[in-house]
């Protein structure tokens, strides 16, 4: 694999670019959970603007009325030059895609064909908490393979999962989550080659979301699962919507490997009824054109990785933090601070910032929270500031 260093645009740092009081403007999520006192840096929305070729997209599909059903290929397109020039794989099929709804929707989808009712599905907690909502409403059955004591997968337990989990003789699955969401970790080619030599033995079908994929740290690889010896037989759910802040313009990609293209014509046509055609003009946008604004971005973590490293240390030192490899998540260790198993609450009713409850992301999870450091660094100060004042 040859893939390219996070390129220098030029482009100014979209973190600066909206202020607090244009931010309360926003009627999504992450800005009308929550009373207007309390400082939001919990669910996975960015305080930036839209990179400039999403908005034409957007702006040119209502100018035309071309809000119709979506149809074709250039969203994969778009992401399979993206992936070739960004990560190295030269291995992304367009005719092994699928659109779907959104990630988590399809990796529902990949789950119904390789799974069924009752059937187990590993995770590694601690995990998105949606994984653990949308497989037991799928009435599957969680299997966990926690992570290990340094944030990284444990082979020997995860080996351990698989063989409990086809033990029964029936059908197993391993939703895996690369990058991990809240962790940061970034699994090495070397932790995804053996992944795929258990899946193989065992006989358990690997899916994989790959949403944050574009959001790695400078000198940080990310390897795309389908790309590694052995994972022919694995599914991809890949997105433009993390890395370009479009959760509200819903549209992935399923990507079958080589041994799963069957399972995935298999995929119900209605499914691609699902994602929004204005989405998916978004996000191929985003993939063809809006790269230079990425890299900005980019930029714009680092910068606030560093940022959050030395906040708190000045003003929480009692707060383990790591820097993740991907994701502008941060997983805080609050252990120390005798908060209880969920520090977020503290936070909250303390010191009015909001944090994702750590007890939420399953085993390992209590004592943490997990920051959302996707916003201007002077928001982020405050909120650490905050946090602090939770503690007097």
């Amino acid at each position: 694999m040859n893939s390219i260093p996070h390129e220098t645009s030029g482009a100014p740092n979209p973190f600066r670019a909206v202020t607090l009081d244009r931010l309360r403007c926003r009627t999504s999520m992450k800005w009308r959970t929550y009373p207007a006192d309390v400082l939001p840096l919990w669910v996975a929305e960015m305080d930036v603007p839209l990179a400039e070729p999403v908005v034409r997209a957007v702006t040119e599909a209502m100018a035309l009325g071309d809000t119709g059903y979506p149809v074709g290929s250039a969203y994969a397109e778009a992401l399979a030059g993206f992936a070739a020039k960004r990560w190295g794989w030269h291995g992304l099929a367009v005719e092994r895609t699928a659109m779907v709804p959104d990630v988590m929707l399809g990796v529902v989808e990949m789950l119904k064909l390789v799974t069924g009712p009752g059937d187990p599905v590993v995770v590694n907690p601690p995990v998105y908490p949606p994984f653990f909502r949308f497989v037991t409403h799928l009435d599957r059955r969680i299997a966990e393979a926690p992570l290990g004591a340094d944030g990284r997968l444990d082979l020997a337990v995860l080996e351990e999962a698989y063989r409990r989990a086809v033990a029964g003789g029936g059908r197993a699955a391993h939703l895996l989550c690369s990058p991990h969401n809240p962790t940061g970790t970034v699994h090495t080619a070397g932790e995804l080659a053996a992944v795929a030599a258990l899946a193989e033995r065992y006989g358990v079908r690997v899916v994989v979301d790959e949403i944050h994929a574009p959001l790695t740290a400078t000198g940080v690889d990310f390897v795309p699962y389908l790309d590694v010896p052995g994972a022919e037989n694995g599914l991809s759910l890949m997105s433009a919507s993390k890395a370009w802040n479009l959760a509200g313009l819903k549209a992935a990609l399923a990507v079958a490997g080589p041994g799963a293209a069957a399972d995935l014509a298999l995929l119900p046509e209605e499914v691609s009824h699902g994602p929004s055609h204005v989405g998916v003009l978004a996000h191929t946008a985003a993939l063809s054109d809006g790269t230079a604004w990425l890299d900005a971005l980019l930029a714009g973590l680092d910068a606030n990785r560093r940022l959050l490293t030395d906040l708190l240390a000045e003003h929480l030192p009692g707060v383990r933090y790591r820097p993740g490899e991907a994701t502008y998540l941060a997983w805080l260790d609050c252990r120390a601070l005798d908060l209880g198993d969920d520090p977020a609450e503290v936070f909250l009713e303390r010191g009015r910032v909001a944090l994702s409850r750590g007890p939420e992301f399953g085993t390992g999870g209590a004592g943490y929270a997990r920051l959302n450091l996707a916003t201007s660094p002077e928001i982020l100060t405050e909120g650490v500031r905050r946090m602090a004042a939770a503690l007097r």
